[in-house]
């Protein structure tokens, strides 16, 4: 049997992410989740409430580290800039992803496999409580990681100013003003 590689088993261990994703904590991530519940709330108001609640909600979102798998590798890796060698049935826009999972190995593998998607990853902190924060948002109880589909919904265009840097609620406080 080969030796293991020891820095990566460390790496395991210690649970730390690559430092090229966005990480929400506090205030900042206060502001997001209440602007990401809105937009769900106009997304499903939108769509009327011909479907329950839950199949809507997995229609809009990959829910579960499985789920965002799942989507992650049927979606193409990007070659070049912009092109790719196959066209997705469904792409994601953006992953949510809670700081607190415990084994840290669970979601070891998203951050690379997002970037080979060209998928951004956004970072959930919250003392232990990420996990519960993005389980509110899909009805669960807890939620480690929830990928967003690309449907150009309400959910999309919110999610879009939050991948920008603009924060809905900041632009609003600015418009006012």
């Amino acid at each position: 049997m080969p030796p293991r590689n020891k820095a990566a088993k460390n790496n395991i261990q210690d649970g730390a992410l690559p430092q090229q994703q966005d990480c929400y904590e506090g205030e900042r991530l206060i502001h997001v989740l209440k602007s990401i519940r809105r937009g769900i709330a106009s997304a499903r108001a939108l769509a009327g409430n011909s479907l329950p609640e839950k199949v809507w909600l997995k229609q809009q979102f990959a829910i579960g580290v499985n789920d965002v798998t799942r989507v992650l590798e049927r979606m193409a890796a990007v070659i070049d800039e912009g092109s790719t060698a196959q066209s997705p049935f469904v792409r994601l826009q953006a992953i949510l992803l809670a700081a607190d999972c415990n084994p840290k190995w669970l979601m070891k593998h998203l951050p690379t496999l997002a970037k080979s998607r060209k998928v951004p990853l956004i970072i959930v902190k919250d003392d232990k409580k990420g996990s519960l924060r993005l389980g509110e948002l899909v009805k669960l109880k807890t939620a480690v990681a929830i990928g967003v589909k690309a449907r150009g919904s309400a959910i999309n265009q919110i999610m879009e100013e939050i991948l920008d840097g603009d924060e809905p609620n900041q632009r609003a406080l600015l418009q006012v003003q």
